[in-house]
């Protein structure tokens, strides 16, 4: 950043490709920000594994001779899952918003400003997500095509055991 001699701040540098340098902060924002995303995905991949497992656990004990509570046990705990595993995604789109918005500022000298639509200005360290939840919805994260196919074609194994106990 250029700066006068008392310290404050001025209008960004630019790189030779027209793009402002990021000044120290920024950067510590985006790491920030950064580490929330990957927190968010490990969750994620948590939660499919988890899913997994016991999915794989109860539906063995339903067919064994635990019958349909275990089978009914497995389903719910499938639906739960899922919706967990959507609010991460969801989330984890928030904050992809938000590191956009931190890695483009505003550029008033350049005729950009970032408040409009699709774009929001960004205090500083902010990791505030309300100017972003217009943007997308948790239902949206939930049913997205990996999600649903993931935990789509589980809910069929489920209900395909569910009927061959109630019919047994």
């Amino acid at each position: 950043m250029s700066g006068s001699e008392d310290g404050a701040r001025t209008t960004p540098e630019i790189t030779p490709a027209g793009r402002p340098l990021l000044d120290p902060d920024q950067v510590k924002h985006l790491e920030f920000v950064q580490s929330v995303i990957a927190r968010l995905s490990n969750n994620s991949f948590l939660v499919k594994g988890w899913t997994l497992t016991l999915a794989g656990a109860l539906l063995a004990f339903a067919a064994s001779d635990a019958g349909w509570p275990a089978a009914g046990t497995a389903l719910i705990s499938l639906v739960a899952f899922w919706f967990l595993d959507g609010y991460f995604l969801y989330r984890e789109r928030l904050f992809r918003m938000l590191y956009d918005d931190v890695r483009r500022p505003a550029r008033p000298e350049a005729g950009l400003r970032l408040d409009g639509p699709g774009h929001a200005p960004v205090e500083p360290f902010s990791m505030d997500l309300t100017p972003y939840t217009h943007r997308t919805r948790w239902h949206r994260a939930a049913f997205s095509t990996t999600l649903s196919l993931f935990y789509g074609g589980l809910a069929v194994a489920h209900l395909v055991v569910l009927v061959a106990v109630l019919l047994s």
